[in-house]
């Protein structure tokens, strides 16, 4: 009659105990049925909680072992971050392990460093609360002028450097080792903050000497800043050391000195400001997260892509969408390579920049200069264009710098055979440049191509493209490299817009291509067929159409037809396909189509839209043959297709803002009629 029955469920956050009422008062209910329903309502447990993760460094040789960043979950107080930590040191004092808690964050990530064997990872990864742990590891100095005549597109007659302006309203932030602030060139333009996270150098005999430790930091601050060799020779710069003489830091260490730079921007509030992150280490969530974060809150992230002749993405922060990735460049405007080192590439790089041989300040004296290379000295040379532009443009979001780097670069410059072949494609061809002058010039329609990773190759694989916090996506398109897509689509996914490539039957892989664009509080919207081989339109004649996609449900080869584009505004549907119509608003945006139809069979057909006006939306037209798909090139649609048959069609959507005066004249015309 006494009897009672104990329940154990563990999910990854909690240990629950359940003590059950004496089985008597259960009388209808068998024991074994109720266990099995208390087993059922563990595994709903672990359903709503999943076991928390080890995450580890890409390569073991930058792995720090026994430092572990451990992140709590999202909404996590800081009563439970405290109660967590007394548990860990607890659970791994009664198995005889010390443990070491060196840091806590409050900031974009919650949670703590602490120091502890490997052995307590277990323990640590079962307390309540924790989403993930990620080992600590090592971010490198990415360095490897010559003058600043080469990102000047206007030439002045003195021969001397005269940018637009110097950038005197921008505040930035440099994460970099320490920094000689009585050297000449930038004597009174850096302040040392009183941060500073560093490891211990590596092996026993370490100079130290203030010249090996000021290098990088002295040498980047000059390239910013400098009063001869700096871009934006006005800007005021904040040194945080993260790096130690060695060029080296941790993740945990820059973690802790982008807490810093919050804490700092929310008591003195710095706008419009930069951070610029001249170093790259392995890919980590916890680091890209924290930089996606600043980014949120209104600061402009600018990062080495990294010096290691790979994939950019593999790297972080450069792997961070919502930060300005920059790769280098050589003097022949190529993609810097020197020996087993050269600069990263690939879809996560957004623009290159000049980053071999320059020069500026040295460490070695006050008056000294010498030069480095790599793409910590062009990640450099952006963050001095970017303080520019924001000087001109003191409102501009973090999204809207991009576009505003990207515009005024040089386009088209490198040789695409110098980039490996497997990230020609997806590699932007642009290398920074200032503007020609920073004067209001209207509000100009800017919109960039963002491309996926390339999918599997198994019918169902998808793969997913998305536009920044602050742009719009205008259209999404597809390509694969033997033809063989099923087409694309418009998916919202959180309120967030995503372009969704399908592999097709016999695919090779597939990219999906979003063509994002900011400008003029435009609004724009998806909106599919009702049915297959239906028409996608424009819910109004207020609406234009930006872009055409298509879907082949069963994985055939989907191609869209020509868009429909006089007083009615759809995507056609050929039969058994889905078609999608994106369709944006804004009082004085207009769009027209540029069309381009091949004589004969030709593998590539392009189309361009005229100055003024900006492609928003590439399209190409089955006559016959296997298409590759679309995707633009700059300010050109380029189709690539396989056959015998009459070769590729290329259509352009081609869009602007209207100008101001026409703008008025419309409204104007629009009011009288109504």
């Amino acid at each position: 009659p006494s009897l009672r029955c104990s329940a154990l469920f563990f999910s990854r956050s909690s240990l629950l105990l359940f003590h059950l009422c004496p089985v008597r008062l259960f009388s209808s209910l068998a024991l074994p049925s109720f266990c099995s329903i208390s087993a059922l309502f563990g595994s709903f447990l672990l359903s709503l909680f999943p076991p928390a993760v080890l995450s580890l460094c890409c390569s073991a040789a930058w792995r720090v072992p026994g430092h572990y960043i451990v992140v709590l979950r999202s909404g996590t107080h800081e009563n439970q971050v405290a109660r967590t930590m007394r548990a860990l040191r607890a659970k791994a004092a009664r198995r005889g392990y010390l443990t070491e808690i060196t840091r806590t964050y409050s900031g974009a990530v919650r949670g703590f460093l602490v120091k502890m064997s490997s052995d307590v990872l277990h323990m640590a990864l079962k307390l309540p609360h924790v989403d993930y742990i990620e080992e600590d590891s090592t971010v490198f100095v990415q360095g490897l002028p010559w003058n600043l005549e080469r990102i000047i597109q206007t030439k002045n007659q003195s021969g001397k450097y005269t940018p637009p302006n110097d950038g005197a309203q921008v505040g930035l932030y440099l994460m970099d080792t320490s920094v000689q602030t009585s050297h000449r060139e930038i004597e009174g333009r850096v302040m040392v903050t009183d941060f500073n996270s560093v490891p211990e150098e590596d092996g026993v005999r370490v100079h130290r000497q203030t010249n090996q430790c000021d290098s990088h930091g002295t040498h980047t601050a000059g390239v910013v800043s400098g009063r001869d060799s700096g871009v934006a020779r006005g800007v005021s710069v904040n040194s945080v050391r993260v790096l130690n003489c060695q060029g080296k830091g941790t993740v945990s260490g820059v973690l802790a000195g982008l807490e810093y730079i919050r804490a700092s921007l929310q008591v003195q509030p710095i706008s419009p400001v930069i951070i610029l992150l001249p170093f790259a280490g392995g890919f980590s969530r916890t680091l890209n997260t924290a930089c996606r974060e600043m980014v949120r809150s209104g600061a402009v992230l600018i990062a080495a892509a990294g010096n290691y002749q790979d994939d950019a993405c593999l790297y972080s922060p450069a792997s961070e969408p919502e930060v300005i990735t920059v790769g280098a460049t050589n003097a022949a405007d190529q993609p810097l390579s020197a020996g087993t080192t050269g600069t990263n590439v690939g879809r996560c790089v957004d623009l290159f920049a000049p980053g071999d041989d320059i020069i500026s300040a040295s460490s070695d004296c006050p008056t000294c200069f010498t030069t480095k290379s790599g793409t910590s000295q062009a990640a450099a040379l952006v963050a001095g264009i970017a303080a520019v532009l924001l000087n001109a443009n003191p409102k501009a979001s973090p999204a809207d710098v991009l576009q505003l780097l990207r515009h005024h670069s040089v386009q088209q410059v490198m040789n695409p055979d110098s980039l490996p072949a497997e990230h020609r494609l997806t590699t932007p061809n642009v290398v920074a440049a200032l503007p020609k002058t920073t004067a209001p010039s209207g509000n100009p329609l800017l919109c960039r191509s963002v491309w996926s990773e390339k999918s599997g190759v198994a019918i169902s694989d998808t793969v997913v493209a998305h536009c920044r916090q602050g742009e719009e996506m205008f259209s999404c398109s597809s390509y694969s490299p033997n033809g063989a897509r099923a087409g694309e689509r418009i998916e919202v996914r959180d309120g967030q817009k995503h372009c969704v490539a399908h592999n097709g039957i016999g695919g090779e892989g597939v990219y999906a291509i979003a063509r994002c664009c900011t400008g003029n509080n435009v609004q724009c919207q998806a909106h599919a067929s009702p049915q297959t081989g239906m028409d996608a339109e424009c819910p109004s004649p207020e609406h234009q159409l930006t872009g055409c996609s298509s879907h082949f449900e069963s994985g055939g080869v989907a191609d869209p037809m020509r868009p429909l584009h006089g007083n009615r505004k759809a995507c056609p549907a050929r039969t058994r396909m889905t078609s999608y119509a994106s369709c944006c608003h804004a009082l004085s945006l207009e769009c027209r189509l540029n069309e381009h139809y091949p004589s004969g069979f030709t593998e590539q057909a392009e189309v361009s839209c005229e100055d003024s006006w900006t492609l928003t939306g590439c399209n190409s037209v089955s006559q016959g043959f296997i298409t590759h798909g679309a995707y633009a090139r700059g300010n050109t649609c380029v189709v690539r297709a396989s056959g015998e048959d009459r070769g590729a069609a290329a259509i352009a959507i081609c869009c602007r803002y209207r100008p101001l005066e026409q703008a008025s004249s419309k409204h104007s015309h629009d009011q009288g009629n109504q």
